[in-house]
């Protein structure tokens, strides 16, 4: 995450590209919810193909995340978010969203869910829960 931090201040001087974008959100956002979604299988001894898996997934999750909240600081209120929005655009910040805009982002979006859906099939039921939380990253409001 450190790293991401790193990446995320240089951009305020050099502007990156759609890689070096992912490449930030992937090492702030997603590698917390990569971590946990990792660390969660390593304490429970999962098998290594099955951490990986879980790993994937929390990056997906994490991806997901990042183009959610982008999303709501484009189109979302204050008193919605409970916090000041728009502050992105005004910083002239290098998000996906400001790249591509609120379409691209919110299809983008939803192939993040359905892949992180996809990698938990092998799990069932059992991971009805981790299927919930990678929705809801979708649907949330605030």
């Amino acid at each position: 995450m450190v790293g991401g931090q790193t990446l995320d201040l240089e951009a305020e001087r050099n502007r990156p590209d759609e890689a070096g974008i992912v490449r930030l959100q992937a090492m702030k956002t997603g590698a917390l919810i990569r971590y946990a979604c990792e660390a969660g299988a390593i304490i429970a001894g999962a098998a290594p193909q099955d951490r990986d898996r879980l790993a994937e997934f929390g990056s997906a999750v994490g991806l997901a995340f990042q183009l959610a909240d982008d999303l709501l600081d484009l189109t979302a209120d204050a008193s919605q978010m409970g916090k000041a929005t728009g502050k992105d655009a005004a910083a002239g910040k290098a998000t996906l969203v400001a790249l591509h805009g609120a379409n691209w982002a919110r299809s983008q979006l939803h192939g993040l869910v359905k892949q992180a859906h996809e990698l938990l099939e092998p799990y069932g039921e059992q991971a009805a829960l981790l299927k919930a939380a990678a929705s809801f990253v979708a649907i949330r409001n605030n």
